[in-house]
C-alpha cells in the first residue's frame, strides 16, 4: 500500500501532485472510497453534521471534493456484520481510500475489528490518504495526548505500526488554534524512534519504505 499522510487533506498543488503520482493517472480518472468511521469517537466531532460534510466533500478538507471519477463510502462499523465478500472486492478494486480524522484509536480499533488492517497488505497498488488520525493510525503510538476513546481493552496509544514513525499534526504558530512546537516538542518526548511534526500544508509520502516530506508549509523531524 502506498500512503500520503496529511494533515488536513490534499490542501495545495505540491500534495496533490504527490497523489497523482502515486495514483499512477489523474485522479478524474481514479476511483475512491471514504472512510468516515474515526470521526464518530472523537468528541469534538462525534455523529451528525461533520461526518456528513466530510463524506459528502463539503468540510473544506480537499479530499473526496479532489474530482474522483467515482466514490464511495466503506464505513468500517459495519463491515463485521457482513460477509467479506460483500466489501472486500469493492475495498481491492478502489485506487485510494480517504481516511478521515477524528480519534485515532476508535479508527485503529475499527481497522483491526472490520478485518481492513488484516487486508492492508494485499493493497499494494492503493493508496491510502490520511487526514489526522487517518494518517496517525499508520504510526507505532500516538501519545496519550491524542487518546480520547478508550477500548474495550483498556487505554492505550497504540497504532497499527504500519511506518515506524510518529505524527504530531496541525502544527501552527504560537497562539493558534493546533498544536505549536512547543507542544510538539513536549508530545515528542513522551515518544520513541523518530517523529514528524507537520503542518496543515505539509504531507508525508510513503512508497515502498521510502519516505519523502512534501510540502509547501512547515514541518520539522524531531530527533529520536
Amino acid at each position: 500500500m502506498k500512503l500520503l499522510l496529511t494533515s488536513a487533506g490534499v490542501q495545495n498543488p505540491s500534495i496533490r501532485a504527490a497523489l497523482v503520482d502515486m495514483l499512477g493517472r489523474p485522479i478524474e480518472e481514479s476511483t475512491a472510497l471514504c472512510v468516515p468511521t474515526a470521526m464518530y469517537g472523537h468528541p469534538q466531532v462525534g455523529m451528525g453534521a461533520k461526518p456528513w460534510q466530510f463524506i459528502s466533500g463539503s468540510e473544506g478538507l480537499p479530499m473526496v471534493s479532489l474530482g474522483w471519477r467515482s466514490m464511495g463510502i466503506l464505513e468500517l462499523t459495519a463491515l463485521p456484520s457482513l460477509d467479506r465478500e460483500h466489501w472486500v472486492p469493492l475495498v481491492s478494486e478502489a485506487d485510494a481510500l480517504l481516511v478521515a480524522g477524528g480519534d485515532v484509536i476508535y479508527l485503529r480499533y475499527w481497522m483491526q475489528e472490520s478485518g481492513l488492517a488484516g487486508l492492508l497488505p494485499s493493497l499494494s497498488d492503493t493508496v491510502w490518504v490520511g487526514l489526522s488520525a487517518g494518517s496517525m493510525v499508520m504510526t507505532p503510538q500516538v501519545g496519550d495526548d491524542f487518546v480520547q476513546w478508550e477500548p474495550p481493552t483498556g487505554r492505550t496509544d497504540a497504532a497499527l505500526g504500519l511506518v515506524d514513525f510518529a505524527i504530531c499534526p496541525h502544527l501552527v504558530p504560537d497562539g493558534g488554534p493546533g498544536n505549536t512546537m512547543a507542544e510538539a516538542e513536549a508530545w515528542a518526548a513522551t515518544i520513541p524512534g523518530p517523529k514528524y511534526v507537520i503542518d496543515d500544508e505539509t504531507a508525508i509520502a510513503v512508497v515502498d519504505g521510502s519516505v519523502e516530506v512534501v510540502s509547501e508549509g512547515t514541518w520539522r523531524r524531531l530527533p529520536d
